[in-house]
């Protein structure tokens, strides 16, 4: 396990910006503790700095996971977020999306939202631009790229697409095996 090098920090908190924007900041200097990322096997874990210091104690080979993994590095070295990041993304979300009940269950198989069952979408929210997906409970339930902006949404044809699926809740039983 080690720290991010200057290039994997730049990238992966791009990554997370287009999500939450300037609340960034508020994941690492949190008013419970310090928080930091950590690179293992790959993969990016947000862990506390006490918990960190407890970890030293066991050799890289025998740790399988520390913290939250909040997404992956691919062998291309770009960002991929897992839907675990979703509890820490969620409360600092600047762009949100709320689908309609009988949406829910199409997105959380991994489909894309259709206009037909977006509920409400944030004002000014851009083309291609990152958001969050809330059920209409407000139940945050994964994370997507906006196809179309909020002014777009208003006048496209009820089967087009609105928001481009990324990850959402549904990820843990369809790929438990590979989430760690």
């Amino acid at each position: 396990m080690r720290p991010l090098t200057e290039e994997e920090t730049r990238v992966m908190f791009e990554k997370i910006a287009k999500y939450i924007g300037e609340n960034l900041q508020l994941l690492v200097d949190r008013p419970d503790g310090t928080y930091c990322f950590r690179l293992h096997n790959d993969r990016v874990y947000y862990v506390s700095e006490m918990i960190l210091k407890l970890a030293a104690n066991i050799s890289g080979d025998k740790l399988v996971s520390l913290g939250t993994c909040f997404g992956k590095f691919t062998k291309t070295h770009k960002f991929r977020l897992h839907v675990t990041a979703l509890d820490y993304l969620a409360p600092y979300a600047k762009y949100k999306v709320w689908i309609k009940p009988g949406a829910e269950q199409s997105f959380l198989y991994g489909n894309h939202v259709l206009k037909s069952g977006l509920g409400r979408i944030t004002e000014n929210t851009s083309q291609y631009q990152g958001v969050v997906v809330y059920s209409m409970a407000d139940i945050p339930l994964g994370f997507g790229v906006a196809a179309k902006s909020t002014q777009d949404c208003r006048k496209v044809d009820p089967m087009a697409i609105v928001v481009f699926h990324q990850a959402d809740i549904g990820e843990y039983v369809r790929h438990e095996e590979t989430l760690t």
